[in-house]
């Protein structure tokens, strides 16, 4: 098992950490590093891997039940090489959770590993006593029993540790999963639905082996970690045999560092239908999709019957300069995943012109707009401190968030508990691929983001969400902050719990 983390981060280890992070960046190429490209030298052997569908039950309130074990097993990747890895339910990744709008569901989570976890409901709108955020350790032998209403469109929204200083090992070890919320309005669309037949999940991790089989995370650029393979579902090398005329994929970028420029080998044109909270108000036809980690996209992608497509991430442009770019997965390539079409393929579903209609937010309403600028390990010149309070928000507020990246380095933007819209780029409305609704935004060196958000249903003046960067290095590293939402006239009691020692329970909605 690689070494466990120290979680005891202070003020001046982590500046000391980051300077060396920053100092490794700027030299020449680490070693393995460099330009990296797998494109022609895979071969599609494997069958890709779909996660299994977390088994539930209905009590008689009508609360959904779901259960996961985070645990330590083996996977072999390669065929007779065992590697070490983490899951849930499994040795390397977790189950699919589905549930529908409206729905009460609680997830009762034990942790069978030998140190401390939590599990973070990416994209989830939920009490902050659910979130699952680093007040709400989940110490080893422990459980823990979150329970919410999901109040939310439908959406592909995912799961993954955020335990203070360690996310990075134990996310890159394998504890991801996804959880898929349906709705009526997204049923009523002739859009394939059919999980692992028409409706792709694909989580790309890129990883990094050493001679021994080992995950090998030496190898870092500023942004992080970076692999020099790439992991779809777990699966190295894989194709998918496609049996119908168009496929909906869910990606999700779960690298802790790497940012991808998603397309296919032969350029042809696919449709973004959704992002991170969920669906468009109408297609975008597009070549390519950059995400960032954490950020999710729905596609649909026509095949012919007996034609093949690569899925290929090409250099991202990632808005820093060439030589440094390089050392930080700028000029790297990768072929992802094949597609396999049928030589006889049944017609499903049909592109439609529009999707669901998007409230817009309006910056008029906004109560107040405030300032966040990434710099360094730190946002507004902070490292995060468990015991700060850094935003009181009031309940039902609209407000601004200007985020400015004043660094020649990238880094992104997560927000916990919501979803929000981006206003603007730089002052120019964003493309319409982020027009929709939004949780994690890569913010490019020297960019403003403008971001609109409300502060909806859940007030807890001593249990706070998180905002942070999502590349998962810089978040160990102190580059997140805290904020509370209070009912009008709470601000006082505003601030942070103790976090508890062991098992937490969490009840919403």
């Amino acid at each position: 098992m690689p070494p466990r983390r120290s979680i005891a981060l202070g003020a001046t280890s982590v500046v000391a950490a980051f300077a060396l992070t920053l100092a490794l960046a700027a030299c020449d190429p680490l070693p393995g590093g460099g330009v990296v490209s797998t494109v022609g030298e895979v071969d599609f052997a494997s069958p890709l891997r779909i996660p299994p569908l977390a088994e539930s039950t209905t009590d008689d309130a009508g609360t959904r039940h779901f259960s996961l074990t985070a645990q330590a097993g083996s996977t072999e990747f390669t065929a007779g090489v065992a590697t070490t890895t983490w899951g849930y339910d499994g040795d390397f990744l977790g189950p699919t959770l589905v549930a529908d709008a409206g729905e009460k569901v609680q997830v009762d989570i034990a942790n069978d590993l030998d140190e401390e976890t939590t599990v973070h409901w990416h994209g989830m709108h939920l009490p902050a006593t659910a979130d699952g955020g680093p007040h709400s350790p989940i110490a080893p032998g422990a459980s823990s029993s979150p329970a919410w209403r999901i109040d939310q469109s439908a959406a592909t929204l995912w799961y993954h540790p955020h335990i203070t200083g360690n996310t990075e090992h134990q996310a890159s070890m394998g504890l991801d999963g996804l959880f898929i919320v349906r709705d009526a309005a997204e049923a009523a669309l002739p859009l394939p639905r059919r999980y692992g037949v028409d409706d792709i999940p694909l989580v790309v991790q890129d990883v990094r082996f050493g001679d021994d089989g080992q995950f090998d995370t030496g190898v870092k650029g500023y942004i992080g970690t970076l692999g020099d393979q790439v992991l779809v579902n777990g699966s190295l090398g894989a194709h998918f045999d496609v049996t119908t005329t168009v496929v909906r994929v869910r990606l999700l970028n779960g690298s802790p560092a790497r940012v991808y420029d998603f397309g296919f080998d032969d350029g042809r044109r696919f449709d973004q239908i959704a992002s991170d909270g969920g669906l468009l108000e109408a297609p975008v036809a597009t070549t390519g999709l950059v995400l960032s980690p954490g950020e999710r996209a729905e596609i649909l992608v026509t095949l012919a019957p007996g034609e093949s497509t690569v899925l290929r991430s090409t250099p991202p442009d990632l808005g820093m300069k060439p030589t440094t770019g390089e050392r930080n997965g700028a000029s790297d390539s990768f072929d992802l995943l094949e597609l396999r079409a049928a030589d006889t393929l049944a017609t499903v579903g049909t592109l439609p012109a529009a999707l669901v209609p998007v409230e817009r937010l309006d910056p008029a309403d906004a109560a107040k707009t405030r300032s966040f600028v990434l710099s360094d390990a730190r946002i507004n010149n902070e490292l995060m401190d468990m015991g700060r309070v850094d935003v009181v928000a009031l309940l039902g507020d609209t407000e601004v968030w200007v985020v400015d990246n004043s660094m020649a380095q990238p880094h992104s933007f997560h927000v916990h508990g919501l979803q929000f819209q981006v206003l603007d780029i730089d002052g120019v409305a964003p493309p319409r691929g982020l027009a929709g609704w939004k949780d994690t935004v890569y913010v490019p060196p020297g960019s403003q983001y403008r971001l609109i958000m409300r502060f909806d249903d859940y007030a807890d003046p001593r249990t706070p969400y998180m905002f942070h960067c999502h590349l998962l290095q810089h978040e160990d590293d102190g580059m997140m902050g805290q904020f509370v939402v209070v009912e009008p006239g709470d601000e006082e009691y505003a601030g942070v719990s103790a976090a508890p020692a062991g098992g937490h329970t969490a009840h919403g909605g």
